[in-house]
């Protein structure tokens, strides 16, 4: 049987592959334990800079398995919204390590990004896509509310307006009007995806690691503080990158007018 997460690693920049092509990567109860673990495990490894998540074949993700909620209809009412709070508890473990993990972590988006995909995507820093992506809330038509961080991450991202049309209509978006949305940052021929987000990987595994990350968890964590809070921690980070040895040659770098070289 193939795993249903593959974790491959490229020096600093790790790559977790939904791995489930012949579903769409829909998630079933091994995908979550799968993506549970090894982005746990790629939070806890230093030596890593950057996450890359993508779906094997042509989607990224079409959201959870309808099959495995089919085998749940034998179950009575009771027993059945019991199995499925665990579930959604059980993968909301990977949604918070992904939002909290230092590294940032870029989605690569092909095909379908649906239900639970839509949030997967939404958890990541920073989305590419193909022209041939779309996405869907899909919830509604199936008789259940949003989860992977869905209601957390989309008014957020497009506002609270277009974030209930998306989740309350349910209509399909291309990905050009994902873009002009905001909620991806980038679109690409099919052919030329890969390559821009391997780029992109490079660029920030090069990057300042302190600073990096340290950019991830200001904007992260900005929603929930007041402006007083907020720059009294963007102070305490400035200092803590000014002291290190990459910004000592990042203003070298600067002087001698060269690219930087960090460590």
């Amino acid at each position: 049987m193939n795993a249903p997460v593959l974790l491959e690693r490229d020096g600093p920049v790790a790559t977790l592959t939904l791995n489930r092509p012949e579903a769409l990567n829909a998630l079933d109860d091994a995908m979550v334990e799968a993506l549970v673990a090894l982005t746990a495990e790629v939070a806890a490894d230093d030596a890593i800079r950057v996450l890359v998540l993508r779906g094997a074949g042509r989607h990224f993700m079409a959201g959870g398995d309808i099959r495995l909620f089919a085998q749940s209809l034998a179950m009575d009412g009771a027993a059945r919204a019991q199995d499925f709070q665990r579930l959604a508890d059980r993968i909301h473990a990977a949604i918070e390590t992904l939002a909290r993990m230092p590294q940032p972590v870029i989605g690569c988006v092909r095909g379908a990004a649906a239900g639970f995909g839509l949030s997967l995507m939404n958890a990541c820093d920073l989305v590419f896509a193909s022209e041939d992506a779309y996405f869907a809330s899909a919830y509604l038509t199936l008789g259940v509310t949003p989860d992977g961080g869905g209601t957390y991450w989309l008014p957020r991202i497009v506002g609270a307006r277009k974030a209930a049309e998306i989740m309350l209509l349910g209509e399909r978006l291309s990905a050009q009007a994902a873009l002009d949305l905001g909620l991806v940052n980038r679109v690409l021929p099919a052919a030329e995806l890969d390559a821009a987000v391997a780029a992109a990987a490079r660029r920030l595994a090069q990057g300042p690691a302190q600073a990096v990350r340290g950019a991830k968890r200001l904007l992260r964590q900005s929603g929930g503080a007041t402006l007083s809070e907020q720059l009294r921690t963007e102070a305490q980070s400035f200092g803590a990158c000014a002291g290190t040895d990459d910004f000592a040659e990042g203003v070298r770098a600067f002087l001698e007018k060269r690219p930087p070289r960090f460590r």
